[in-house]
């Protein structure tokens, strides 16, 4: 067995059942990609646009790719056509250019809301209000599916300090799900993911609700 496919049979066994792992590729070469297929891992996410783009076009169709990088509007077209989920749709602008995108490609999009839960001005994302004043028009985006929402606690050894940050996340998620289940449509069924933890504070998420975790150090290991 390779070392990547003992990482993720150990983390497997570590994870509660209905965690989805989602298996941080990015930078990764497509062999390591397979490695880790082999073993049965079928999402992945990337941050980079052209290298999730160029990854899809080689490997098998039944991968499911996350975009979980800051994407600029401009590289929308690219990762469109092959993203099973956004998860990192950090503005109104992109958002927009998402929806107008993919209703030119005859898709729907799975899109995860990216909220700003950190500390760290580096981080992007929506803030809780901007989240609650966007539900009421989640019905003026016809080519996106919205599925939950997405977060990057601090940087930090303060573990309270991340799990605080993390239940913040939840919190909004149960506000925007009674908001939906409010609604005459199944928008509250769709809206089911809350992706948050990586590889140094996973447990710390899951502890806190989350349905995504976006691991690739403790697959893949560190960058080279």
């Amino acid at each position: 067995m390779s070392r990547i496919a003992a990482n993720i049979e150990e983390l497997r066994k570590e994870l509660p059942q209905g965690v989805c792992l989602v298996a941080v590729s990015k930078f990764k070469p497509l062999e390591a990609v397979m490695e880790a297929y082999e073993a049965g891992q079928r999402v992945f996410g990337e941050n980079r646009p052209q290298e999730m783009a160029a990854k899809a076009a080689q490997a098998p169709k039944d991968i499911l790719w996350h975009m979980i990088g800051h994407l600029q509007t401009n590289k929308v077209k690219l990762v469109v056509p092959c993203a099973a989920m956004i998860e990192s749709v950090d503005s109104l602008h992109l958002l927009e250019a998402i929806d107008s995108c993919a209703a030119s490609m005859g898709r729907v999009v799975d899109c995860l809301l990216e909220v700003h839960i950190a500390s760290e001005e580096s981080k992007q994302g929506f803030s809780a209000e901007e989240i609650l004043e966007l539900v009421p028009r989640f019905p003026e985006f016809a080519s996106v599916r919205f599925r939950g929402l997405m977060g990057m606690a601090s940087l930090t050894a303060d573990s309270e300090k991340v799990r605080g940050e993390f239940h913040s996340l939840k919190v909004l998620f149960n506000q925007v799900l009674e908001m939906l289940a409010a609604g005459a449509d199944d928008a509250a069924a769709q809206f089911d993911c809350l992706s948050m933890g990586m590889s140094g504070d996973w447990q710390i998420a899951v502890e806190e609700g989350a349905t995504h975790v976006r691991i690739g150090t403790r697959i893949f290991g560190a960058r080279s």
